[in-house]
């Protein structure tokens, strides 16, 4: 079937459109370029004077796994029904279910969306919540850096090769599309009753500094050729003065590519008479001069939210600010160990409103948008359902300015944020949250509307208010198929997982197969993710990608 976009402004970065006037085809899904004349179209959409982009990409929000249910088991008060009761099955109409979750991105025009924390003895949970998300297509990454097994692993100096086929075979058993590390060695910290941890600091027991975990896993990433660079939660999440190690985790990635998360929360200096300032430029001038490093922000945002994160020492630390006044801690065996903390940012607060201003100057003094990525660490800086009023706030400086006003005046004199005047334009919007994302994770299927891509489209009609324009699309098609019209959802389609496909040694099996036989009382296949546990056929649920096409650092421009 051949489907027409008749007339609308194209904004693709993959091919240089800024709102190029320009007729979209595509046939049984799959984007293609003009048909030969004389062509029968059968169904064609008048998006005349409409913003035409690709479906966005979420690199980072926080959507399945066990952290995500527990805040659903300790916010009960959150589930009240915000959705039409039309769906016909338990829990749809619940507030953050996952069927809302997949109708609220998609009607953003959001059309893939990668969890950031899947702990691998966890996998297979986190995978059924995503397979139960519609419309919108996933990834997950899979957690190392405070496993039992890897840490044996480096005690006992094993080579760099032994590594990168645990990396490996922890991708295929997880069926994850790339590596995350949370406070490398923090965890196990924890256990043993520290409750800080630095990046050069030792963990106890297995004589190896969080720097040497990081490092090893990051050249793992990098020798086995993952499209996505190691995915990095920095130690000393949220403490004043942890600007430093942001800087130092940058200059320990050693050129070799590198993304790190919620950098926001890494934009904090020591100054100022409350010990707490700004030192989002010192950030910036780093991340400038380090072209390996990628980074998403982490934008926090006003109101109710919950945080949830495996860092649990930094969760630990946060419980007294706990709002409501109830929280969930939490440790386990091997990789397992986390927080659930609710909390409310509030403008008059001096903390929240410098928060605010940081992960904008970060924006805004940023060189380079193929670098920065666009995120609220949904849900910890604030829930995704946001993003069109981010979108705004980095659209529009007088919008900005009304917004200061009603902050904490103290941190906003101690900001820069007043004296930024620039203001994101539509295609940069494009490059972070469409192209650049799906090139950094190394989805070239998608990102783009060049020919060959899948047809993951998002069309939008001009406004002024860009947080009306972006929170909800006119169109959304998903592969091909209408999901969104008029900001109403139409199909509930399924949704496919992305993973990566790694070659490794077979002897990591046996070795870890006897390791799970002399510690576990459960087999080692109980913590694979099988596709047979699914609904839907291997091939419908899991797309798999082939590792090898290397990330292209520093890159500033398409290519």
């Amino acid at each position: 079937m051949l489907t027409r976009l008749k007339g609308g402004q194209l904004f693709d970065p993959a091919q240089g459109l800024n709102g190029t006037v320009q007729d979209l085809y595509y046939r049984d899904g799959v984007l293609i370029a003009m048909p030969d004349l004389g062509a029968v179209i059968d169904v064609d959409y008048d998006v005349s004077g409409k913003v035409v982009m690709a479906g966005a990409i979420d690199i980072h929000s926080h959507i399945a796994g066990g952290n995500v249910n527990t805040a659903r088991l300790l916010l009960p008060e959150q589930h009240r029904n915000s959705m039409a009761r039309k769906l016909g099955h338990a829990f749809s109409t619940a507030r953050w279910s996952t069927t809302e979750t997949g109708y609220r991105y998609a009607k953003m025009g959001y059309t893939t969306v990668v969890e950031p924390a899947v702990l691998p003895a966890n996998a297979l949970d986190a995978h059924l919540q995503m397979a139960d998300i519609p419309i919108i297509d996933t990834a997950g990454l899979a957690i190392l850096g405070n496993d039992d097994f890897l840490l044996r692993l480096l005690r006992a100096k094993a080579s760099q090769n032994q590594i990168n086929d645990y990396v490996a075979w922890t991708l295929q058993a997880t069926c994850c599309l790339g590596l995350k590390v949370i406070n490398a060695g923090g965890a196990n910290a924890f256990k043993s009753n520290m409750r800080s941890f630095d990046l050069d600091d030792i963990v106890p027991d297995y004589g190896v500094s969080s720097r040497h975990i990081l490092q090893t896993l990051q050249r793992a990433a990098c020798d086995i050729q993952l499209p996505h660079p190691v995915h990095v939660h920095c130690n000393n999440l949220g403490i004043a003065g942890n600007v430093d190690t942001a800087i130092a985790t940058m200059e320990a990635a050693q050129g070799l590519p590198m993304h790190l998360a919620h950098i926001q929360f890494y934009g904090y200096g020591a100054e100022g008479a409350r010990g707490f300032s700004s030192a989002a430029a010192k950030l910036i001038d780093g991340f400038n001069k380090h072209l390996n490093i990628t980074m998403d922000v982490g934008q926090i945002l006003f109101g109710q939210t919950v945080t949830i994160s495996g860092d649990v020492i930094a969760q630990y630390s946060r419980r007294n600010n706990a709002t409501p006044n109830k929280w969930v801690m939490w440790d386990a065996e091997g990789e397992g160990s986390g927080g659930v903390v609710p909390y409310r940012y509030k403008e008059k607060s001096f903390i929240n409103s410098l928060q605010w201003l940081i992960g904008l100057e970060v924006f805004l003094l940023a060189e380079d948008p193929w670098r920065l990525f666009f995120t609220t660490d949904h849900p910890n800086g604030g829930p995704f359902t946001r993003y069109p009023h981010l979108i705004r706030l980095l659209m529009d400086y007088d919008f900005r300015l009304e917004c200061m006003a009603g902050l904490n005046q103290e941190a906003v004199a101690m900001s820069l944020l007043k004296d930024l005047k620039k203001e994101f334009t539509l295609y940069e919007i494009a490059i972070m949250t469409r192209t650049a994302a799906a090139r950094m994770l190394g989805l070239h299927d998608r990102g783009h509307l060049m020919p060959g891509g899948i047809a993951d489209i998002a069309v939008y009609s001009f406004k002024d208010n860009k947080e009306e324009m972006f929170s909800a699309a006119d169109l959304v098609f998903n592969n091909g198929e209408l999901v969104v019209k008029n900001g109403i959802v139409q199909t509930p389609r399924n949704g496919t997982t992305q993973t990566i496909q790694v070659p490794f040694d077979a002897k990591i099996k046996r070795d870890i197969q006897a390791y799970y036989d002399r510690f576990y009382n459960l087999s080692l296949d109980n913590f694979k993710v099988d596709a047979i546990s699914f609904r839907q056929t291997d091939s419908e649920r899991f797309v798999r990608h082939n590792a090898g096409e290397p990330y292209f650092a520093g890159q500033a421009s398409p290519k």
